[in-house]
């Protein structure tokens, strides 16, 4: 009827490349044969040129005719067209390319696959630590915060902290600061950090945190699955501290109140834990008192202390 549009026949695309390279393997072949037959004519012309017409008959290379050589050339381009054709275009074509094409990109594939993971654990971490932080400062009008949650750390210039789970300098100044800061309050830190010290620090109560089922630790320790739970546990301290070690710093720069720092100045390439960049526009420098290198201290360093802006 009129008006009526007809069905215009449709052919699948993988049929159709199919077909194109059909076409394509049999003008390969086609062109192939044609050399073939060329090389046989040719190899023949040369032969009669050189015998019966006399062409460049006294020429010859390392005591063989010259025409020897011509030939066998003529064949070794010819065995690559053949190569060509039966070997490289057959098991290295178009399928050969899409193949390692499709393995490549699923390599890569999987490569930002686990980058994205990585990013969005990271990114878990941190909207659970910010969102922890926004609920502990939720209060009423009449509330006070009574405890300030500090992190202290000594650090390079570069922010190296540790390697091995063990310091990489010994400052004799620091670690009597250390005692005296912490001294009767709550220290939180990780399993690695619990298990670098040869026992409990005395006069501190110590919470560690784990995601070991059943650790096992000396009476009188808290052992903590997160650290929110371990900030929870340690809200009636005015001055609760993290102690570290590198993961737990992370965790808990964004809910703490307070940093204090010992800045050691010098640079340590060998480290495999680091602190994490002070942002100048979260933290606010309040005190600073530096030290030079002396007997006792292998390296100058800084006290300084940052509260939260």
């Amino acid at each position: 009827m009129f008006g009526k549009k007809k069905n215009k026949p449709t052919i699948d695309q993988e049929q159709l490349a199919l077909i194109k390279n059909a076409e394509k393997r049999i003008k390969q072949k086609k062109r192939l044969y044609i050399h073939f037959v060329i090389f046989l004519i040719g190899a023949v012309f040369l032969i009669l040129a050189n015998t019966l017409l006399g062409i460049g008959d006294t020429f010859k290379i390392a005591g063989l005719e010259w025409f020897v050589f011509a030939i066998g050339f003529w064949l070794f381009l010819f065995i690559y067209h053949f190569i060509s054709v039966f070997v490289t275009h057959k098991f290295m074509g178009k399928a050969w390319e899409d193949e390692q094409r499709e393995a490549l990109v699923a390599k890569q594939q999987q490569r930002i696959e686990a980058l994205k993971q990585e990013y969005l654990k990271e990114e878990h971490n941190i909207a659970k630590s910010q969102a922890y932080s926004e609920t502990l400062n939720v209060r009423t009008p009449s509330e006070k915060k009574t405890s300030e949650l500090t992190i202290i750390v000594a650090a390079g210039e570069n922010n190296a902290i540790g390697k091995d789970n063990d310091l990489i300098w010994h400052l004799s100044n620091d670690l009597k600061r250390f005692k005296k800061l912490t001294s009767g309050h709550h220290i939180i830190m990780g399993r690695k950090t619990f298990e670098s010290f040869p026992k409990p620090l005395p006069n501190r109560t110590h919470i560690v945190i784990t995601r070991q089922a059943n650790y096992q630790a000396p009476e009188g320790v808290i052992i903590v699955n997160s650290l929110e739970e371990a900030i929870t546990i340690s809200r009636n301290d005015t001055q609760p501290f993290i102690i570290g070690g590198g993961e737990i710093y992370k965790q808990s720069i964004h809910l703490a109140d307070k940093i204090e720092l010992t800045r050691v100045h010098a640079t340590f390439e060998s480290a495999d834990t680091f602190f994490p960049n002070i942002d100048d526009s979260i933290w606010k420098e309040i005190s600073r008192t530096t030290h030079d290198a002396d007997d006792k201290h292998a390296h100058a360093f800084s006290f300084i202390t940052y509260l939260k802006r």
